[in-house]
């Protein structure tokens, strides 16, 4: 059988990290990008078709070209902050351009996508852990974008029998073990970049938004799970898919919760700098605590996060420590 896989945004973050345990897995991943955001460097596991998910008529002779037998789906805009001061922006891309890939998918014979969802659908929590049941009631143009198109799949599911996995993320973190892949964004929203970064001397001071939340040391609670147990996921859930799955849902996080005070100290014992921190007043929209319940993926998919918190830093320094070291030369 066929094991060629279209991976869109492939050349991004998650999808770079996704294309590499896809090769691992025996499968051929092409990487359909725009480069907006996504770095062609990244590409190392299969072949590179330059276009836009909004542009059917290039999806169209990709897929011709190649013969996938299944959607992996990664291009989106996903910076929070930006979404809302340009909202047409995310649905144009997120919406209209998930919709043209589903329809040039349909079109070259293809019924199964892996969608990179996010829990940002949930909005704020009414209970912990967050199960695939929870409400979901997002905050955000991001997230709304997200939730329309797991929307949108299932009515593909239901009247056009187009098969698809929504994967729910938490705080993806962390970079290939063997340091080929890393998190490269511009500009820099996550908070374990932010505070490589600021070890490494490439920024002023982190920000620690909010110390007075009801937690148990006053700062935010959040879940974060290494990109490569986050790979294995979305392997799982295309053999799920081609061995004839149903459409579904999962949650992809470790199921436990870091407070970022937590976080900065095992960032400071695994980089061994003592980097400045700033406290600064909450953010609206942010959470106390976004932990998720991930025993559906391990009950479905036999889905098992193995990597922790010290090797999510651990892997982080050596890709952030080594582009600095790359700029300098």
């Amino acid at each position: 059988m066929c094991s060629t896989i279209l991976v869109t945004g492939g050349a991004g973050y998650v999808g770079s990290h996704v294309c590499l345990a896809l090769s691992q897995a025996g499968f051929t991943p092409v990487v359909y990008d725009n480069l907006s955001n996504g770095h062609a460097a990244f590409v190392q596991w299969g072949d590179l078709e330059i276009g836009d998910i909004r542009d059917g008529a290039r999806l169209d002779a990709v897929i011709a070209r190649h013969r996938p037998v299944a959607v992996l789906h990664f291009a989106a805009l996903i910076e929070v902050g930006e979404s809302v001061k340009a909202p047409g922006r995310f649905y144009d891309n997120n919406v209209v351009g998930a919709l043209t890939l589903i329809e040039a998918a349909r079109r070259g014979g293809i019924g199964a996508m892996v969608f990179s969802s996010t829990c940002a659908t949930y909005g704020d929590p009414v209970y912990l852990p967050m199960d695939e049941a929870h409400p979901q009631a997002p905050l955000t143009p991001y997230g709304r974008s997200k939730l329309m198109v797991e929307q949108a799949l299932a009515d593909y599911s239901t009247y056009a029998g187009f098969r698809s996995v929504c994967l729910r993320y938490f705080n993806a973190a962390g970079a290939d073990e063997e340091g080929r892949i890393g998190e490269r964004h511009h500009p820099e929203t996550h908070a374990i970049p932010l505070a490589l970064q600021t070890a490494l001397g490439q920024r002023q001071g982190f920000k620690l938004f909010g110390d007075d939340y009801d937690t148990r040391d006053g700062t935010a609670v959040r879940d974060y799970v290494h990109v490569m147990d986050l790979a294995d996921a979305h392997v799982r859930a295309l053999k799920y898919l081609l061995d004839g799955g149903e459409t579904t849902v999962f949650n992809l996080g470790a199921g436990t919760g870091t407070t970022v005070a937590e976080l900065i100290d095992t960032i400071r014992r695994t980089t061994n700098r003592p980097f400045p921190v700033e406290t600064a007043p909450r953010r609206p929209g942010d959470a106390p605590c976004l932990v998720a319940d991930n025993r559906r993926a391990r009950e479905v998919l036999g889905w098992q996060p193995t990597r922790t918190l010290d090797d999510i830093v651990r892997t982080a320094w050596r890709w952030h420590a080594a582009e600095r070291e790359a700029l300098e030369v």
